[in-house]
């Protein structure tokens, strides 16, 4: 069973059609955990409602908690799910209908790498990501958070909860240093919505031409503490 966690905070107008796209998945072994991190938007109400709509034999459960972080509702969902693969997916993002089935068929055939993931979309800006690349990984963050991931191979002490930036970078780095790799679906499997999770994406070139920008210095600011943790 895949244990689908949802950490959402302030998110209430987007997550209807985050679990509309769950509900039309091909792989039905699934559960959701959705884990409210302090939201004051009534995101509480807006699934209460949607979930007496659900025609599902599937498992849903909703967490409260008081504002955290993402790190820590992430870490709050995978301590009570019950799945062998943890999909930690975005109040804001859209699924392909087979992304589930697509992704767990490759971690199926694939015994040798600990997780999957896929090219997505944010917005029309097509993010294509490329093969897995121990060397790649170590130099930059280019793999999403909505990874489909071996239970058996995710850290034993979760996310990092103190990282508040490029979190799923330094998970990355935390299972590459545990000689867990991952192995690349050239499939758009999913769609971001503008203003969540990389809402101050920029262009390339703005991280060399603006270096002044408050999001380009954000950014830096946390590949510094990343890096300084992982020793790169």
């Amino acid at each position: 069973m895949i244990s689908i966690i949802i950490p959402v905070y302030n998110q209430a107008k987007k997550i209807t059609k985050t679990l509309a796209s769950i509900a039309k998945q091909t792989c039905t072994d699934y559960e959701v955990i959705i884990v409210n991190d302090g939201s004051n938007d009534g995101v509480e109400k807006v699934f209460s409602n949607y979930s007496k709509k659900i025609d599902s034999n599937n498992h849903y459960l909703f967490i409260n908690q008081n504002n955290q972080g993402a790190p820590a509702a992430r870490n709050r969902g995978q301590k009570v799910a019950r799945g062998n693969y943890l999909f930690f997916c975005d109040a804001d993002a859209v699924l392909h209908p087979q992304v589930l089935e697509i992704m767990l068929k490759t971690l199926e055939s694939n015994p040798g790498v600990s997780y999957v993931y896929s090219s997505f979309k944010w917005g029309y800006k097509l993010f294509k990501l490329g093969n897995f690349d121990p060397d790649k990984l170590q130099k930059m963050p280019y793999i999403h958070t909505m990874s489909l991931i071996r239970r058996s191979d995710f850290p034993v002490n979760g996310w990092d909860e103190n990282i508040k930036k490029l979190q799923d970078w330094d998970l990355w780095l935390t299972m590459l240093a545990a000689g867990k790799i991952g192995l690349w679906i050239p499939q758009v499997l999913f769609t971001v919505s503008p203003g969540g999770t990389i809402s101050s994406w920029l262009p390339a070139a703005a991280y060399q031409l603006l270096p002044f920008l408050p999001a380009v210095i954000k950014y830096k600011r946390a590949l510094k503490i990343v890096k300084e943790k992982h020793g790169l």
